[in-house]
């Protein structure tokens, strides 16, 4: 099975099954990949744990 990692407009990331639709409030960020690969790739994206809205960078 193959995910993707997906982020939501607090800057929180996920991953879901590729085979099903992206949720709606998330964006797909990459290509579809085994799920060990989208945990590293959280990892290398998601530094700072806070909700954008909690790091003074609400859109």
């Amino acid at each position: 099975m193959t995910y993707l990692v997906v982020v939501n407009h607090e800057e929180q990331y996920s991953i879901w099954p590729s085979a099903r639709p992206v949720p709606p409030g998330w964006a797909p960020v990459g290509d579809p990949a085994e799920e060990e690969a989208c945990l590293r790739r959280i990892d290398e994206l998601w530094t700072d744990m806070r909700p954008l809205s909690l790091r003074g960078g609400a859109r």
